[in-house]
């Protein structure tokens, strides 16, 4: 049996009550969350937990504020372009969020009147939203007792009871800890209150234990090396890939196509790629599979890091007078560095910045 299922009730009101009174004191205060007393927006508490999914609250606040400012609620966010939600999402990553979020906002705004659902079944039978954001929003948005668990909330728990299962096998385990703790008193305060604990204090390699109000409770803490939880195994050797990026420009544009909307960066704009393989590319194959026949010129390499492999991207360049091609999307440089996802931005500044890649018309 977990060990917070035999605590003492008024042992775990006690924790709870002592992690509220560090949160009304010491609450991040974020572009999305309300004010203390006021009611969150569905809306904005959505749109967050979305672009949170994999991403740093630094790095997805600015493009969360452009998007509410841009679109300020569910039904505007649904009446915009596809390639507008698409372009403004480019350096979010993980891109299939961003298709998921078109679909979500056509769903509320089609199908349910511009209304999120206030339960956890009716948020989870939405495109996009697995059992954590369902459970965030069912939170924090309506109040809702659930159990809201992120990395943070697993990283708290696994210490508060120095749970020596080590993840991921230990999902299920830090899951049930931290219901025992879901209740019907300021269920949005108390998922935010876990969060933020992690986030701020219970931090991965440097907690600040002298810090936080569960110290006295913490079984991590006791044992004196809190750092080495949550337990983890040794992580597999990422694997690496090679390709080609192609920067074809005339006329101060740039040829981008659109990727297929399956699959790794699918329905955004990008330069024209390779396939993406284990082995490098040599100079002739590179040539051999251009878009287009031009005077290309090599313009160096970039890298760039996935979830799941590593690749290095050999740039090639051409520019003036280039043949007709039906997939070519002729883009404004500026425009297009702000639309493409962070591993095509590198390729073009790359060219753009290489000696051996200009001059490129103005």
């Amino acid at each position: 049996m977990p060990p917070v299922l035999t605590i003492r009730a008024n042992a775990r009101a006690q924790i709870r009550a002592r992690l509220l009174a560090w949160y009304d004191a010491h609450a991040r205060r974020l572009a999305w969350r309300a004010p203390a007393g006021a009611r969150a927006d569905p809306y904005r508490v959505w749109l967050s937990e979305v672009m949170l999914q994999q991403t740093t609250v630094p790095h997805a606040t600015p493009y969360f504020e452009a998007f509410v400012e841009r679109w300020p609620t569910v039904t505007a966010l649904d009446a915009a372009p596809r390639g507008e939600v698409m372009a403004a999402w480019a350096g979010l990553g993980y891109y299939a969020r961003a298709r998921n979020l078109i679909a979500c906002a056509r769903a509320v705004t089609g199908e349910l009147g511009g209304k999120f659902p206030d339960t956890e079944a009716g948020l989870r039978a939405l495109p996009g939203l697995g059992a954590y954001a369902a459970a965030a929003i069912a939170a924090i948005a309506f109040e809702r007792p659930a159990n809201v668990v992120d990395a943070n909330v697993e990283r708290v728990m696994a210490r508060l009871f120095a749970v020596e299962t080590s993840l991921p096998a230990a999902k299920g385990e830090l899951a049930a800890l931290a219901a025992a703790f879901v209740g019907p008193e300021r269920p949005g305060d108390w998922a935010q209150a876990l969060m933020d604990l992690g986030a701020v204090v219970c931090r991965p390699a440097t907690p600040l234990c002298g810090e936080c109000p569960l110290a006295r409770d913490c079984r991590a803490f006791g044992s004196g090396a809190p750092a080495a939880y949550p337990r983890r195994l040794a992580k597999a050797a990422r694997p690496h890939r090679h390709g080609v990026a192609y920067v074809l420009v005339r006329q101060g544009q740039v040829g981008l196509v659109r990727r297929p909307a399956p699959g790794l960066l699918g329905g955004m704009l990008a330069l024209p790629t390779s396939e993406w393989r284990t082995a490098p590319w040599t100079r002739r194959e590179a040539l051999a599979g251009a878009p287009v026949s031009g005077n290309w010129r090599g313009a160096g390499e970039v890298e760039h890091v996935f979830t799941h492999f590593s690749l290095t991207l050999s740039v090639y360049a051409t520019s003036g007078a280039i043949r007709p091609h039906p997939d070519l999307l002729w883009t404004p440089i500026g425009e297009a560095l702000g639309a493409m996802p962070s591993v095509f931005r590198k390729a073009l500044e790359r060219a753009l910045a290489d000696e051996a890649a200009s001059p490129f018309p103005p």
